[in-house]
């Protein structure tokens, strides 16, 4: 699927999450399989938990993080791809 910064992205319902320190643990209802997500990915996950534009993502992250726009947006949707291959997000166009 392609990604631009109007698609639509939000977390499968179907994964448990929390929060452990810093970071984001997920498992996975039907599989079984325990994710990780590292601080900033954690932070992403939280913005996605009601549905938001990648570019409504990238913008939150960077008014959090220090980071230059475009190593940003190819960052996320980086992540935002493994993500959605796994299941772990839903993309609408």
């Amino acid at each position: 699927m392609e990604l631009s910064g109007s698609t639509i992205v939000t977390v499968n319902k179907d994964y448990v999450y929390c929060n452990v320190e810093d970071e984001m643990v997920l498992l996975g209802m039907e599989d079984g399989i325990y994710y990780g997500l590292n601080p900033v990915g954690a932070f992403i996950w939280e913005q996605i938990k009601e549905p938001k534009t990648i570019d409504e993502v990238r913008d939150a992250i960077l008014a959090e993080y220090d980071v230059e726009k475009g190593e940003c947006k190819r960052d996320l949707m980086e992540l935002l791809e493994e993500l959605a291959e796994k299941g772990l997000i839903h993309v609408k166009g």
